[in-house]
């Protein structure tokens, strides 16, 4: 595990937070989605600058209520990625989704552009190499932690089914179609070889995303995952193995029965969603055994009122907290969830995760 010395606080309490050594509080988070801002505007900015400890460093007039962070999946019409997938965005501040996809037919498998890991990132030329070296570096200079990824949410069975439709993905499965073990080789290639690039570079520790479930089981078997993906994410996290680097995976969805093939894969945070888990579930196949970020129930947001969301993140803490560590809080809200549901989250939060206030500046 990464040594703690000269480390900033908020660093170390997130490494004493993964290896239960008795964090300082409990790490939480609110994320608000562009198109968040780009209804509520000034107001969400007030209610940002009343929670300074959920939201540290917040500076009024900082913030411009349109943008979208330079993510061209959050700008309206149509994205392909350098895979060749096609992406559909209705609505700008929410993100796109896949409509078309470059091997729906395996008739193109032979003549398809395979892209360059070193080279294309997904929407765009990938950039320096040398630039990422220093960033890590200039990470560890501040007491921060060099943390990389650098792969698109889904970047691995979530690929699979952008390139073929979800449908052909399920048939590909279920019918061992001989061609599947090799779109998955070149796909975890494209993977492994940013990983390694990145660790090589000095990546202290690692965040990617891969929605592995549905809302209420895996989208195949257990026994199919274990046969079809597993392997691929022991292959790809085995550089962050081997230097002991925390592997954090954001995966939504139902993924219960898969947990403890994650942690041995290398999995050290794991951020489920609790309705499609439920606190039960993950007590029992998680609590004490890898991290936890909880993602809260953004289900639940738009509709409770705000003492029934201050229960929620309340019994969630209760049902997953150890004072040896392990647990993390977040919470994500759409322009759908009030803004007075929004404050309740926040206070929620600085309630039972006591997170310290803003450092002077």
């Amino acid at each position: 595990m990464i040594s703690y010395e000269g480390r900033s606080r908020h660093a170390v309490n997130l490494l004493r937070t993964i290896a239960f050594d008795r964090p300082e509080w409990t790490i939480c988070h609110v994320s608000l989605m562009p198109a968040t801002w780009m209804k509520y505007r000034e107001a969400l900015e007030e209610l940002v600058l009343a929670h300074p400890r959920i939201f540290p460093g917040t500076r009024r007039g900082s913030r411009d209520f349109d943008a979208v962070g330079g993510d061209v999946l959050y700008e309206p019409g149509r994205h392909t990625d350098c895979w060749g997938a096609v992406w559909d965005n209705v609505e700008r501040g929410l993100s796109s989704l896949p409509v078309r996809h470059p091997l729906e037919d395996w008739s193109a498998w032979e003549s398809y552009r395979r892209p360059d890991p070193m080279t294309d990132d997904t929407f765009g030329p990938r950039g320096d190499w040398e630039e990422v070296r220093r960033g890590f570096e200039a990470a560890r200079a501040r007491g921060d932690l060099a943390a990389g990824g650098g792969l698109q949410h889904g970047f691995m069975y979530m690929r699979l089914y952008y390139l073929r439709g979800f449908e052909g993905l399920m048939m590909d499965f279920a019918t061992d179609e001989p061609r599947v073990w090799e779109l998955i080789a070149m796909v975890e290639g494209y993977n492994s070889a940013v990983i390694r690039k990145q660790v090589e570079l000095g990546a202290e520790y690692m965040s990617f995303g891969d929605d592995l479930g549905l809302q209420r089981s895996l989208p195949i078997s257990p026994a199919m995952w274990r046969r079809f993906i597993k392997p691929s994410y022991v292959r790809m996290f085995e550089p962050c193995r081997a230097r002991d680097l925390p592997v954090y995976l954001h995966s939504d969805g139902h993924i219960l029965e898969i947990i403890g093939d994650l942690i041995e894969a290398g999995v050290r945070v794991i951020n489920p969603q609790v309705r499609a888990n439920g606190l039960a579930g993950l007590a029992e196949a998680a609590r004490g055994k890898v991290a936890i970020n909880l993602d809260l129930d953004r289900q639940l947001f738009p509709f409770a009122t705000p003492g029934e969301i201050e229960e929620h993140v309340g019994e969630a803490f209760e049902a997953l907290h150890s004072p040896a560590g392990g647990l993390m809080l977040s919470a994500e809200a759409e322009p759908d969830v009030p803004l007075a549901n929004i404050d309740a989250l926040c206070t929620a939060l600085e309630r039972v995760c006591n997170p310290p206030e803003p450092e002077a500046t």
